[in-house]
C-alpha cells in the first residue's frame, strides 16, 4: 500500500441509523455519504449530509451525528499527509483548514469516490496514490477557507495543549480533577468552565476521547483489542469497546467482521 496512506483509517458502512456522541479526531475526517443521512453536529451548528455530499472535519475539531439508514465511506488522513501536499501545491508548510463542514461538490465527490473504491478494490499502488493525491489537491484548492502555520494540534488553544500533553504523557492513569486543573494552574472551578468553553468537551470526555484515538492507533499496529484496551487506561476491553461505541457509533468488533471496514494494519 502506498506510503502516504500508513496508519490511516479507513470506513466503509452500510444503513447505519446508529447515533454518535461528540468527539474528534487528531486526523482529517474526510467522507462520502451514498444513501441516507448524517444530521451532523459541527461547531455549535446542525447539517444534514445528503446524497453525493462531501464532510470534513479539522483536526481537533469536535462533532456528533445521528444517522439513518446512512451508507457512507470515510478516511482519516494525517495532518502530516495534508500539509505536506499542500506544500508540493504552494511551496509552503501550511495546515489547510476547512469550515465548510459539508460540501456538495459533485466533481469533487466523484474523485474522492475514485480514490475510495480503488483503495477497498486494491487495485495498483500507484493508481490508489495518483487518484489520492488528485482528489486531495481539489479538496485543497478549492475548499482551502484559511491555513494555519505547521505546528501540533491544539497549539492555538493553551489549556487544551497542556491538557492534552499532560494525559497523553501517562494516558493509562487514573486523572483527578485536582490534578487536571493544577497542572494548568486554574483552580478546579475555572478549568471546568474555560476547558468546555474552549473545546466543547468536559475534560472526562476528552480523556476517553484520547484514549479511543491511542488505543484505535495500537490495535491499527497489530496490538490485540484486549491489550491495547488495558494500555491507554480502560479497564478492560467491554470498556473500551463500550466507549468506542457511544463516540464512534459502531463497536470495533463490527469493524472486524465488516470486512470492508479497515481498522487493522
Amino acid at each position: 500500500m502506498s506510503p502516504l496512506l500508513n496508519n490511516t483509517l479507513f470506513e466503509n458502512v452500510s444503513f447505519s441509523s446508529e447515533d454518535f456522541t461528540k468527539h474528534y479526531h487528531d486526523t482529517y475526517t474526510i467522507g462520502l455519504t451514498y444513501k441516507g443521512v448524517l444530521k451532523s453536529y459541527n461547531a455549535n451548528q446542525c447539517y444534514d449530509s445528503y446524497e453525493y455530499s462531501v464532510r470534513i472535519n479539522n483536526p481537533g475539531e469536535v462533532h456528533a451525528g445521528k444517522s439513518k439508514e446512512w451508507s457512507h465511506a470515510n478516511f482519516y488522513p494525517s495532518i502530516e499527509m495534508m500539509s505536506n501536499l499542500y506544500e508540493e501545491i504552494f511551496g509552503e508548510k501550511k495546515i489547510p483548514c476547512f469550515e465548510r463542514h459539508i460540501v456538495e461538490n459533485k466533481p469533487l465527490f466523484i474523485k474522492l469516490h475514485n480514490f475510495f473504491d480503488a483503495y477497498f478494490k486494491n487495485e495498483d499502488e500507484i493508481l490508489i496514490e495518483s487518484l489520492l493525491i488528485d482528489a486531495l489537491s481539489t479538496l485543497i484548492l478549492e475548499s482551502t477557507i484559511y491555513t494555519k502555520r505547521y505546528k501540533e494540534i491544539f497549539e492555538d488553544k493553551r489549556i487544551i495543549k497542556d491538557t492534552y500533553e499532560f494525559i497523553n504523557d501517562s494516558i493509562d492513569t487514573n486523572f483527578t480533577l485536582d490534578a487536571l486543573a493544577k497542572n494548568v494552574s486554574l483552580s478546579k472551578y475555572h478549568f471546568l468552565r474555560m476547558f468546555k468553553k474552549d473545546f466543547g468537551l468536559t475534560p472526562h470526555a476528552f480523556i476517553i476521547n484520547e484514549r479511543l484515538n491511542r488505543a484505535n492507533k495500537l490495535i491499527q499496529n497489530g496490538i490485540p483489542i484486549g491489550e491495547a484496551s488495558i494500555q491507554v487506561g480502560f479497564s478492560d476491553q467491554s470498556h473500551y469497546s463500550r466507549n468506542f461505541k457511544k463516540y464512534f457509533g459502531y463497536t470495533p468488533i463490527s469493524l472486524k467482521r465488516n470486512s470492508n471496514i479497515i481498522l487493522y494494519k
